[in-house]
């Protein structure tokens, strides 16, 4: 058995620490300013820079690693208040649903973008500094272990 020496226990209760904590305090954020949860912020962004602003659903499920039905719910929710919609679409004798984001969409999210980047900035890049892009790269392997797909918002 490899145990973990006392440096690499401590960065491990670290990140979990972040791992737990940094989903919630996002989405607070986004709920108090925008009305918005980050799957949902996720969701309206992902959409806002892929052509045509349309993607399948299973598209935006393999993105946010969630399952269909759970990507479904979260897209009615957005569509509920008109800033996506959903069509359904047949192509090579299967049917798929399509989301699109709206104008109001897009305005909601070019609205609630400025103060989700402030604490994304405050919390994450600001104080990692140089470190920053380094560290991405380093959690991109672990990305690549767990097999998710790797990418940014706009792959």
């Amino acid at each position: 058995m490899r145990w973990l020496d006392d440096d690499q226990r401590g960065a491990w209760i670290n990140l979990v620490k972040v791992l737990l904590t940094l989903p919630g305090v996002l989405e607070s954020q986004l709920l108090r300013d925008s009305d918005l949860t980050l799957l949902g912020y996720m969701i309206l962004a992902r959409l806002a820079v892929v052509p045509e602003e349309s993607l399948r659903m299973s598209e935006i499920a393999e993105m946010a690693n969630g399952s269909l039905p759970r990507i479904s719910h979260a897209v009615a929710r957005l569509e509920e208040r008109g800033w996506v919609t959903r069509t359904v679409c047949t192509g090579q004798g299967r049917r798929f649903t399509v989301a699109t984001l709206t104008e109001a969409g897009r305005a909601h999210l070019e609205a609630s973008a400025p103060e989700h980047v402030t604490t994304v900035r405050r919390l994450i890049v600001d104080p990692l500094g140089d470190d920053f892009v380094p560290v991405g790269a380093a959690v991109e392997r672990i990305v690549e272990v767990l097999g998710l797909p790797v990418g940014s918002l706009r792959s």
